[in-house]
Parts: C-alpha cells; sequence; structure tokens
C-alpha cells in the first residue's frame, strides 16, 4: 500500500513527499524505482489512448520541424512523470528554439493545453512537460554529454540491489 506525507530529510533538514513504501522501507519519488504507480490517477480524459495520440501529435510536429535523431522511449510503470519521453535534436540553437516554439504551438491546438517549459531561453535544451509526454530538445552536443537514453534504457533493478 503507498504511503503518502512527508518526512524529514537528515541530511538537508527539509521536508521531502514519501510517495512509496517498498519492502517496508519508505521511499522518495526519487529513490522509487521499477514498476511505479502514478500517484495521482490518471483523469477520464487522460487514457492511454489520449497519451498515444498525444505522442502521435508530437512526432508529427518534430518531423515538420525537422527535428534530428528522434528518440521515444515508454516510460510507462517505470516513473510517474508520464507516459513517454522523447528526446530530439536540433542543429543549433535556434532549431532547438524553433522546434520547440514549433511543438508548443501544435499542442495548444491539437488540445493538449499548456505545456511547461524549461530552458527556451538559451537554446541549448529545451524541457517540454505535456502532461503524458515529455520532450526533450537538445544541440547535438549537450545532448551528448547529458546522454538521458543511456539513463532510461538502463536495465530494472533487481530486488536486491537498491542501495
Amino acid at each position: 500500500m503507498p504511503t503518502f506525507g512527508v518526512r524529514l530529510d537528515r541530511h538537508s533538514n527539509r521536508t521531502m513527499p514519501v510517495l512509496f513504501t517498498w519492502k517496508g522501507k519508505t521511499l522518495t519519488t526519487v529513490q522509487a524505482k521499477g514498476n511505479v504507480t502514478r500517484i495521482f490517477p490518471k483523469s477520464p480524459e487522460r487514457s492511454d489512448e489520449a497519451a498515444a495520440r498525444a505522442l502521435h501529435l508530437v512526432l508529427g510536429s518534430l518531423e515538420d520541424s525537422k527535428a534530428e535523431d528522434i528518440v521515444t522511449i515508454n516510460i510507462a510503470g517505470k516513473s510517474a512523470l508520464g507516459d513517454y519521453m522523447v528526446v530530439v535534436s536540433g542543429r543549433s540553437s535556434r532549431h532547438v528554439m524553433a522546434i520547440a516554439d514549433h511543438l508548443i504551438t501544435d499542442l495548444k491546438d491539437g488540445g493538449q493545453g499548456n505545456a511547461r517549459v524549461e530552458g527556451l531561453e538559451t537554446g541549448d535544451w529545451v524541457l517540454i512537460d505535456g502532461g503524458d509526454i515529455i520532450v526533450h530538445v537538445f544541440r547535438p552536443e549537450i545532448r551528448e554529454f547529458y546522454n538521458i537514453e543511456k539513463m532510461w534504457a538502463a536495465p530494472d533493478m533487481e530486488d536486491g540491489t537498491l542501495h
């Protein structure tokens, strides 16, 4: 049974949300790995079909913007962040910003609401959180440095390997 509440972090003296229990140990969202259930249930209009339609809209917009090296990662069940993560590259800072602007407009026009956006000012790495879909738009060298595809492609942890 999931635990909801807060606990005091001894190192930072701040309260942290407690969202899961695993083998009797309380975990925060940062520590939770593997088969994670959603913290808040999906609303009726946010079904798996709606997530698939949103993904189709995102991929179409990225193709129209000439985004490069498009990678889609299914994170449903691995993270409470969303259902899909999409990682793409733009050729330059200007191209990254244009891809992001076009995608934000397409999400709004497609009925997906207002996406939360970070990094649009610099154009090195733009994060677009569309709810069920999270899109990372990188310049190629920034993408290579952070290599988030490799992080999400890591194998699932075995029961005895949580440290």
